[in-house]
């Protein structure tokens, strides 16, 4: 699947709920569904700054594609680094690096959050596609 298929995937599995606080459960579900990081690699090197809540992300990429795994000690923060791992795991750099994130927009997430948190979610897109940037830079 492309990122765009994927992100319209979850437009649509937003738009099922209708409540925030549906969603915020969901959100909540998907982070438990989260490919979870392994235990060496939540270190400092490893933490997303910006972010009120821990959150920890890792990059590898395999046959030309970004594989990446994330927790976070907080549970609406881990939902949301779980839609964003979905989004953008398993595709190539280009295509990360590419990507936008209407869909964000769309399923109203930005604005259903507090202002610590929506600097939150910029800052894991941002590192999700410096990670990109990365390995892009690799591939050339």
């Amino acid at each position: 699947m492309t990122i765009e298929d994927i992100q319209n995937e979850i437009v649509d599995e937003f738009s099922m709920f209708e409540d925030w606080e549906e969603r915020y459960q969901y959100m909540i579900d998907l982070g438990k569904t989260l490919p979870l990081i392994d235990e060496k690699y939540k270190t400092e090197d490893h933490i997303i700054r910006g972010c009120q809540s821990k959150v920890w992300v890792h990059a590898k990429m395999e046959e030309d594609k970004i594989d990446f795994t994330a927790d976070s000690d907080a549970i609406i923060t881990k939902g949301i680094i779980a839609i964003l791992i979905r989004v953008f795991s398993n595709q190539n750099p280009k295509a990360i690096i590419e990507a936008n994130t209407d869909f964000i927009d769309k399923i109203g997430l930005k604005e259903h959050l507090s202002p610590t948190r929506a600097n939150g979610l910029v800052s894991m897109i941002k590192q999700l596609k410096m990670y990109a940037i990365a390995y892009q830079t690799q591939l050339n």
